[in-house]
């Protein structure tokens, strides 16, 4: 039974990526044979700013150093926003550059960030026209809806939350969401973003709200989760964890 060491660079906050990405393995360890075990490396960021998001990317090679000494099999960057802030396809420079560290460190391992795997996710679902609800800012889920679109897709409709406090985002019910996708204007879209940040915690609602609006139904860690099986060479299946991680992509 191949076990496999799954990476995460997540900000010091943030208490959800270490939650949802190792529920959706663990629930896929119930139907597959392959086991996972968790290991990840922080950097410094209390409150979701610009300032403060650019400061901490910084970090993010001493994090993929650290990791790259324990030898991850993949390792994901579990911030969107701090990707997104950095200018137009700036997953690909942080992908292509956490990658160099690991090999320089002797240990490579592929790169996933969830900015990156948000976007491929929506490409893998052939969604054209997408929502999304966000926990950030108002400017701030502009520069994340702008950068998806740079991507090549149309963004119908947006909810910004507005918290700027990264542990408060961390602590909202994720059922809430069942409620609050409902003011989304939902006409010709092709796919809903229940959560476009790795911190809002979504995962008990993606199903949910994708059996009730009857569109395929992502979140941030969702894509990142389906690109880190990929990175594997694993089938991309998780239960309960919505079209994207049916196995049929």
């Amino acid at each position: 039974m191949k076990s496999y060491r799954i990476g995460q660079i997540v900000p010091s906050s943030n208490t959800t990526m270490e939650t949802e990405i190792p529920a959706m393995l663990r629930a896929r360890e119930r139907v597959a044979p392959e086991r996972f075990t968790f290991h990840s490396s922080r950097m410094r960021m209390k409150t979701v700013t610009q300032e403060e998001l650019a400061a901490m990317d910084a970090d993010s090679d001493r994090c993929a150093a650290e990791l790259a000494d324990a030898r991850m099999d993949v390792i994901g960057y579990a911030c969107l926003v701090a990707i997104m802030c950095m200018g137009k396809r700036y997953h690909c420079v942080s992908e292509s550059r956490l990658h160099e560290v690991t090999v320089k460190e002797g240990g490579p391992a592929p790169i996933v960030t969830s900015a990156g795997a948000l976007v491929d996710g929506l490409r893998t679902l052939k969604a054209k026209k997408i929502a999304l609800v966000a926990p950030y800012m108002k400017p701030l889920t502009q520069i994340v809806a702008d950068y998806i679109e740079h991507e090549g897709f149309e963004v119908v409709d947006t909810i910004a939350l507005e918290i700027p406090d990264n542990l408060e985002v961390g602590r909202r019910d994720p059922m809430a969401l069942v409620d609050i996708y409902k003011s989304l204007t939902l006409d010709g879209v092709d796919a809903l973003v229940l959560s476009s940040c790795v911190q809002m915690p979504s995962l008990a609602a993606v199903p949910v709200v994708e059996q009730e609006c009857g569109l395929p139904t992502v979140s941030a860690a969702v894509c990142t989760t389906y690109q880190m099986l990929k990175k594997l060479g694993l089938e991309t299946y998780v239960p309960d964890a919505g079209a994207l991680l049916s196995g049929a992509y």
